[in-house]
């Protein structure tokens, strides 16, 4: 049935090119779906431009901030417009890396051990200090990330002790806490799930970077990324792989989908949960149509699924 849909798309992120880009390929679709769209900013004027017209659906295209840490869907949920993809919960705390891992700790899901800090443990209370038991605890080489932004923005691998500072400046520089974090030397995998009352993860992607570590450069095509789909791992560990990602996926109530970032440890062969992703990309190289493509869903049928579970 024909539907007026807003495509919410660009915004104020450091990922708002990629946004874009998904948001014309997700109009491109929904128009060859029969519906009439309209790609609308976030910017200052999103809400009278929602309120301008009556949209049955708003399909959230952003990526980052106000995207994917709850705000547009808390605003989307004010004015009464059903919308795509996780709701408001899901979002908070999948957004804060922080909290999603606190949150993986407790009930028993595997996530690399980590130490968090925030710039005026710094400034006021001497955490420079502290570096050297850190880096004790969790040996090198250690991941150093913020806590709050996607595409592997502002992530290092730090190799020797002197290069933690600068690499903490550098991750500050995009969020107020930043997270230190054990190397897992592994295979990295992307699981993405869709459905609502029985989600089912998609063909698991394997992921090689160029350059060891599934940076911005990586994720956004500037690196030479391979991909190979379904992962090459046995059996045994796609298994647990699949079952870590919808415990991962129901343990943040998500709905509709997600994709869940993991790295599979190659001696103990264990599943460490790095993140979830609330409104993974859908460009022409992300990692969610391609996993649905190898299913055999088409992207106009990926579309028009998510379509369908926001409107149920």
């Amino acid at each position: 049935m024909k539907k007026s849909i807003a495509v919410l798309m660009g915004g104020r992120s450091l990922e708002r090119e990629i946004s874009i880009k998904s948001g014309q390929r997700i109009s491109n679709a929904l128009r060859k779906l029969g519906h009439d769209v309209a790609k609308l900013d976030v910017d200052q004027h999103i809400i009278e431009n929602l309120k301008a017209e009556k949209y049955d659906l708003a399909y959230i295209a952003l990526h980052g901030k106000d995207g994917e840490d709850g705000t547009i869907q808390e605003m989307l949920e004010v004015l009464g417009i059903p919308y795509t993809g996780p709701g408001v919960y899901a979002n908070v705390f999948s957004f804060d890396k922080i909290v999603s891992k606190q949150l993986f700790n407790k009930l028993g899901i595997p996530t690399p051990r980590f130490y968090f800090l925030n710039g005026s443990s710094f400034s006021e209370l001497g955490a420079s200090k502290i570096l050297p038991q850190i880096v004790e605890r969790l040996g090198l080489p250690l991941v150093v990330k913020p806590s709050a932004q996607g595409s592997a923005l502002g992530i290092k691998l730090v190799e020797k002790e002197e290069a933690l500072t600068d690499a903490i400046i550098s991750a500050l520089g995009y969020s107020k806490k930043v997270i230190l974090e054990k190397y897992v030397d592994g295979i990295e995998l992307a699981a993405s799930i869709i459905g609502k009352e029985g989600p089912r993860v998609l063909p698991v992607v394997e992921i090689v970077p160029d350059n060891g570590l599934f940076d911005f450069q990586s994720r956004t095509g500037s690196g030479n990324t391979g991909y190979f789909i379904p992962a090459r791992i046995p059996d045994k560990d796609m298994k647990t792989v699949q079952d870590t990602a919808l415990a991962v996926h129901r343990a943040l109530d998500c709905t509709d989908l997600s994709r869940v970032d993991i790295i599979l440890d190659k001696k103990d062969r264990v599943p460490y949960v790095l993140e979830l992703n609330t409104s993974p990309g859908m460009t022409d190289t992300s990692l969610l149509p391609m996993a649905a493509g190898e299913a055999g869903i088409s992207f106009e049928e990926l579309v028009d699924n998510i379509v369908n579970m926001a409107l149920k």
